[in-house]
């Protein structure tokens, strides 16, 4: 089972990990490095702040783009991680895991293609290609 953890930020906690201390950088790399050890760690990555990203509103076939920051939101997010495990409870083992000292993450598991309606025509094509690329498009 694949699931994402979210790592949120709010305005008592940084977005950027550019500013973390050789400490705290030091502590993720080796929990990092755990998940990849165990085979679990699809992938992983921080984010740059709200302040350099955009957000696109729909309404019908109307967009619109607003710039960030987005200082009104009470949650961020700050980062992500995908991991392949047995179950959901040892999706929250690996979230307790995190050394953060203020955060929150949520754990959330990624649909598979299996759950879909397989005679959709989009399902069919997705199913072909990864069987053509050996690849997943979550990792």
């Amino acid at each position: 089972m694949k699931f994402m953890m979210l790592l949120q930020s709010d305005e008592s906690s940084p977005e950027a990990a550019a500013g973390s201390s050789d400490e705290a950088l030091n502590a993720m790399g080796a929990y990092n490095e755990e998940l990849i050890k165990a085979g679990v760690m699809l992938a992983g990555e921080g984010l740059h702040p709200s302040s350099t990203g955009v957000r696109v509103h729909y309404d019908g076939d109307e967009r619109t783009v607003v710039d960030g920051p987005f200082t009104e939101s009470k949650e961020l997010l700050a980062g992500f991680w995908i991991i392949q495990v047995r179950d959901r409870d040892e999706a929250i083992e690996w979230a307790r895991r995190i050394p953060l000292r203020t955060a929150q993450v949520e754990v959330r598991q990624i649909f598979d293609i299996s759950e879909f309606d397989q005679d959709n025509e989009y399902v069919k094509k997705e199913k072909e290609w990864r069987e053509a690329t050996g690849e997943s498009r979550t990792a």
